[in-house]
């Protein structure tokens, strides 16, 4: 990881960082959840205060654990299928720096 400058040509400029490797994303889609996995979902989502929060998050594929983690959006949208059924869909991001 390196600080990078990049020059205007009205002479001004800007840094940043230049992050090594990609920064992992997960598209989470989840269905037949029942009231109590989307009462504790919304719950866990609130405590995070959406994308401001931090948690880890296990890989489903592989088992890797990444440290820092937060949801892509500020909204969480449970959709009921049913009385006692929902879904949901969102996207968990890694943080970087």
């Amino acid at each position: 990881m390196g600080n990078q400058m990049l020059r205007f040509v009205d002479g001004s400029s800007q840094r940043y960082r230049d992050y090594q490797g990609p920064v992992h994303q997960w598209e989470i889609h989840l269905d037949q959840l029942d009231e109590g996995e989307m009462a504790a979902l919304e719950q866990f989502f609130l405590e995070n205060q959406g994308r401001f929060g931090s948690f880890a998050f296990t890989d489903p594929w592989d088992g890797q654990v990444y440290p820092d983690c937060s949801f892509a959006s500020d909204n969480l949208g449970l959709s009921g299928l049913s009385v006692m059924r929902g879904r949901t869909s969102f996207r968990v991001t890694e943080n970087r720096g």
